[in-house]
């Protein structure tokens, strides 16, 4: 027997204040002090105006742990009552051991409680919402927590790069497109965490009803495209950390968040939005007459056109005055970006009881994708 999972509040949190794009630099710093020659293209390209970064102004060093910042979002919900369930999602936790959500748990002193971390990169948050809402829906769980959370900033400060810079100077000279796959993130991703309580029953002024969470990957026919904690072999597969040499792990920033930027141009919408929504509308009848809102998570503003076009290839044209994004102020918060959105739109009071809502996570790590459907009541 199954019962209702209704979302009944929501909560971000972003560290310090906004960074615009003039000051993203002196905050991340500069590689061997030079400013990046790829950083106002990008910056161009994808859209964002300001993000958030838990690194410390004064000394440039991080100021609170991935942990640290997925707890604060927790309290952000306020007094939640007994949890049963705490999911918990992120691409880079603050170590390989324990896991995130004990980590969590550790800081925020609850009572004992089941405990979940999914693993993965964009996804990870969605992933772990899914693990949420099953417990609460198969009535194991009265309550539940769930969050995505990133601390980006970790890997791409300056100094991270430094040894990589000086081992392949000359090379760098040569073939500036050599950092690009590096250096490109280091523009697009920044620090934040979400959170979102489920319940069997609505409360409040506004609760949405989650009706489904369908996930699934494209690893079986694409390769990887974003990556860390390893390299790219000759034969295009990946050699993890575990396989290298650990003096090489300076000296190829072998944890630098990495992206095959072709790849992902190549496969990212056809990958993760067409052909699983496709799927979606066959397996559940859903037009998109049935959507009221919809939440893209845009790892860059560039990709709304692409996305725009395949949604009408399909006969599925949402029109834009129905989307909701706010990827221009809080930037690309990877797994913690969908809360922060919903947070965002929950805030607003512009959902009205009826209105539905499609929720659209894609990851381009191995092309995985999500999609969360909900209405308001």
């Amino acid at each position: 027997m199954t019962t209702e999972v209704f979302l009944t509040r929501t909560a971000a949190f972003l560290p310090f204040s906004p960074v615009s794009n003039e000051d993203i630099e002196d905050v991340l710093g500069r590689i061997g002090g030079k400013a990046s020659r790829a950083r106002r293209l990008i910056l161009r390209s994808n859209g964002i105006q300001s993000r958030h970064y838990a690194i410390d102004r004064a000394t440039g060093r991080l100021a609170m742990s991935n942990a640290q910042l997925t707890a604060s979002a927790i309290r952000a919900l306020g007094d939640v009552g007994p949890v049963d369930c705490l999911a918990t999602g992120t691409s880079l936790p603050d170590q390989l051991m324990p896991n995130h959500a004990v980590m969590v748990h550790g800081e925020l002193g609850w009572p004992r409680l089941e405990v979940v971390a999914c693993a993965g990169i964009c996804l990870a948050g969605t992933t772990a919402l899914k693990h949420a809402w099953l417990s609460v829906r198969s009535g194991d769980a009265r309550r539940a927590v769930a969050t995505g959370s990133e601390l980006a900033s970790a890997v791409m400060r300056s100094s991270r790069f430094e040894a990589e810079l000086e081992h392949k100077l000359q090379a760098l000279e040569e073939r500036p497109e050599l950092a690009f796959e590096k250096d490109f993130l280091r523009w697009m991703l920044s620090d934040g965490a979400g959170a979102v309580l489920l319940e069997r029953e609505p409360r409040g002024p506004l609760s949405l009803r989650v009706e489904w969470i369908d996930l699934s990957s494209a690893a079986h026919e694409l390769p990887v495209c974003m990556y860390a904690g390893a390299d790219k072999n000759a034969e295009g597969g990946l050699d993890g950390w575990a396989r290298t040499d650990p003096e090489d792990w300076r000296r190829e920033s072998t944890f630098a968040v990495k992206q095959d930027v072709r790849l992902l141009n190549e496969n990212i919408v056809r990958a993760t939005l067409g052909e699983p929504l496709a799927a979606i509308v066959g397996k559940r009848g859903l037009k998109a007459a049935d959507v009221d809102w919809f939440l893209p998570h845009l790892s860059s503003g560039y990709f709304v056109e692409p996305v725009s076009r395949c949604l009408e290839s399909m006969g599925f044209a949402i029109p834009r005055e129905r989307w909701f994004s706010n990827l221009a102020t809080k930037g690309n918060t990877g797994s913690a970006s969908p809360y922060i959105m919903l947070d965002e739109l929950f805030r607003s009071g512009r959902i009205k009881p009826g209105h539905k809502l499609l929720m659209f996570v894609p990851e381009s790590g191995r092309f995985s994708s999500g999609f969360i459907y909900m209405e308001a009541v």
